[in-house]
């Protein structure tokens, strides 16, 4: 498994300017490697191969101006980005509906603002000096990079990635998964619901287990406070007639690192949990297109399409695996609206369907769900069991014991925003 450990160079950093220079220099190979895919594109309604583009751009400036490997790597995404064009064009053909909009062709980087990522692989840098240092060090970069891992073979590439307030170095290495395995049941399920003012609901069908939830309102604070300053910038830029500013670009990035932040102590402190349980599998609930056609009110709307729960969804999946604990993506259609405690069948959603799904219970306020028979359930847990039910074929034991800890679940602990 491939991990991620990353390291910020801001302005004020001595490796600032170097980056910086290199990263531009990318950006004219790529712009000019991708100005000869689209005129041959749309003029000839022909697409270059990487071979072709390489041909015809290794005798200029900008491809010499790097090393050959980084430089022949800039080609290859920009390849991999015109071959998600063409996926994503002959998909859009197909099928409209699973797309917000036409997709466009690859453009071009900013002229004189745009950077353009560095990639190098373990080729491109110095295994010699790694040895003696434990530093990395990228081909015709002066600088140094400082790095946990342990042994050269692990790593996989480093990449520079630009972003609004430096550049973020990426060492991607190799993590074994059976280095970490945790002695956990697999008969053992673990359901998540993910949400808003609750982040996650967790369920299990372990005896005796007692539901958690971990807010989400810290991140749904943090975006509010995001959105006043961002519309308060927009429309001064509005005035000026500009479109972003630094500040703009710096809060943004600020806002996104504390989320990320967030995230990946929540999804620690899950799996944490999960291993002291002894439990071997995880589902999560997630729908196709459900941040596209979600459909809560425009308040609540902005704040579930703002948490990214995609991002949280990966960070518990590689989490689990390195422990060695399984996780399934379930379909979770209809499982907030069915009652857990009246077992109501829980159909999957269909848009040609005629006959609406009737249920048992229903919803009483924000946090809470009511039963046929009057019983309080959290409304969260209720959704996490039924994803739990909706995903086992084996119901016989689910939910036995669970009434009181439904009506009153723990919280996961506080984390720090």
């Amino acid at each position: 498994m491939h991990l991620v450990e990353r390291h910020l160079v801001k302005q004020d950093d001595p490796r600032f300017a170097v980056l910086d220079t290199a990263a531009f220099a990318s950006k004219n190979l790529y712009n000019q490697a991708n100005y000869q895919i689209r005129q041959t594109y749309t003029q000839e309604d022909k697409y270059l191969s990487y071979v072709e583009v390489f041909h015809r751009v290794k005798g200029m400036e900008c491809y010499k101006a790097l090393p050959a490997k980084v430089a022949n790597s800039i080609l290859i995404l920009l390849h991999k980005n015109w071959i998600s064009f063409f996926e994503a064009k002959k998909a859009y053909q197909e099928d409209p509906s699973r797309f917000t909009g036409r997709p466009t062709l690859p453009k071009y980087k900013d002229k004189i603002k745009g950077r353009n990522i560095l990639i190098y692989d373990k080729q491109a840098l110095g295994k010699r000096a790694f040895k003696k240092t434990a530093k990395l060090i990228p081909s015709g970069l002066p600088i140094e990079i400082d790095t946990c891992v342990a042994e050269f073979w692990q790593i996989a590439q480093v990449r520079v990635v630009p972003c609004s307030d430096g550049y973020m170095i990426e060492v991607v290495y190799e993590q074994q998964e059976e280095q970490g395995q945790a002695d956990v049941d697999p008969a053992l399920v673990a359901a998540i619901d993910v949400g808003v003012n609750v982040l996650a609901a967790l369920t299990s069908n372990k005896p005796g287990f007692v539901p958690r939830v971990l807010s989400g309102k810290p991140i749904k604070s943090l975006n509010q406070g995001y959105n006043k300053q961002r519309a308060q910038a927009q429309s001064r830029l509005s005035r000026e007639k500009r479109l972003t500013s630094r500040q703009l670009d710096r809060r943004t990035t600020k806002r996104n690192r504390r989320v990320e932040h967030y995230l990946h102590t929540a999804s620690r402190r899950i799996i944490d949990l999960l291993v002291e349980e002894s439990i071997g599998t995880l589902v999560i609930g997630k729908n196709p297109l459900w941040k596209q056609e979600v459909s809560m009110g425009k308040r609540n709307n902005q704040s579930f399409v703002q948490i990214p729960h995609a991002r949280f969804i990966d960070q518990l999946t590689y989490k689990a695996k390195l422990v060695g604990i399984r996780v399934i993506l379930a379909e979770e259609s209809y499982t907030s609206k069915a009652s857990f405690l009246d077992r109501d069948p829980i159909p999957t959603y269909r848009a040609d369907q005629t006959n609406p799904a009737v249920f048992s219970g229903k919803r009483i306020a924000r946090s809470w769900y009511r039963a046929k028979d009057g019983q309080i359930i959290h409304a969260d847990v209720n959704g996490s069991y039924n994803i739990l039910r909706k995903s086992s074929s084996d119901l016989s034991q689910l939910g036995r014991g669970v009434g009181g800890s439904c009506s009153s679940p723990q919280a996961a602990g506080r984390l720090n925003g």
